[in-house]
């Protein structure tokens, strides 16, 4: 069975993404938040990077709206029943994550596949508060979503086959590039990118280097696209220090714990291009 009606919970930076990217391909697609004014938000997100396609030509005023066609906005879980697969990108909150799942495991058809965007929970503890855990799989996007290509298309131990399969396929017609993960902490990127970000910033303390050169020796030096300061910043201080307190948890690796400074950013708001600053100031 193919994919048709999508759903996405949660229209924040994430789900408002992943929402854009099912529209964009094609896909008729229910986004749904909890009240009117995140419902308007997360179109408005939307609406504003579709714009600035059809300002850079990517694409006609008539394909932009043709494209938010694509959208419907809710705020009842009721209206995503008929969707074939649901995506949830609500916060990095295993009880807000669990709650969600057992609601739509009540709504949707036997057939359905449900999907968390989880970066850093168990998508096993996830699927086990459904009467379907074989039907649930991680699908990891990756911020911008309309953006960075990637997707981790997550297995558990219950996922059948068949679930997995489409969930990969799906992605493969959204244009990304799905690689295939088992539900390890981390999974592939997070695992390998949390604790290199973090020895990262322990140098700024440890070798008193400004995160300015710590981004100049990782840009020039190891050819990355962005320095990890700026990285983080992107990030978020808050969810980088959530996901490397739950690598941290699950591996007991001490690399994988956030260091004090990015703790201190946390405790004073500092919390990346989201409030303005972080490592580096933003307008």
């Amino acid at each position: 069975m193919s994919v048709e009606r999508v759903g996405v919970v949660g229209l924040g930076t994430m789900g408002a993404g992943i929402a854009q990217v099912c529209v964009q391909a094609g896909f008729e697609t229910v986004g749904r938040e909890v009240n009117d004014e995140l419902t308007e938000r997360g179109r408005a997100t939307i609406d504003h990077y579709l714009s600035r396609g059809v300002e850079k030509r990517r694409m006609t005023p008539e394909e932009k709206e043709a494209t938010l066609g694509r959208l419907t906005l809710a705020t009842d879980l009721e209206a995503l029943a008929g969707c074939d697969l649901v995506i949830e990108a609500v916060v990095e909150d295993i009880a807000t994550k669990t709650l969600v799942f057992k609601e739509l495991d009540d709504l949707l058809g036997p057939d359905a596949i449900l999907a968390t965007n989880t970066s850093a929970l168990s998508v096993t503890d996830i699927a086990e508060a459904t009467g379907r855990p074989e039907r649930v799989v991680g699908m990891h996007f990756f911020n911008p979503a309309p953006v960075l290509k990637l997707v981790e298309v997550v297995r558990t131990a219950h996922t059948s086959d068949e679930a997995f399969d489409r969930a990969y396929a799906f992605a493969e017609k959204l244009g990304k590039e799905p690689i295939a993960c088992n539900d390890t902490p981390g999974f592939v990127v997070n695992r390998i990118l949390i604790p290199l970000l973090n020895d990262c910033v322990r140098v700024i303390d440890e070798a008193r280097v400004s995160p300015e050169d710590v981004d100049r020796a990782m840009t020039f030096g190891a050819n990355w696209p962005i320095g990890p300061c700026a990285l983080i910043d992107l990030i978020g201080i808050d969810i980088h220090v959530h996901a490397s307190e739950a690598l941290s948890s699950a591996l007991g690796e001490e690399r994988m714990a956030p260091p004090p400074r990015l703790l201190k950013m946390l405790e004073a708001g500092t919390l990346g291009r989201k409030s303005g600053q972080g490592f580096f100031s933003y307008d």
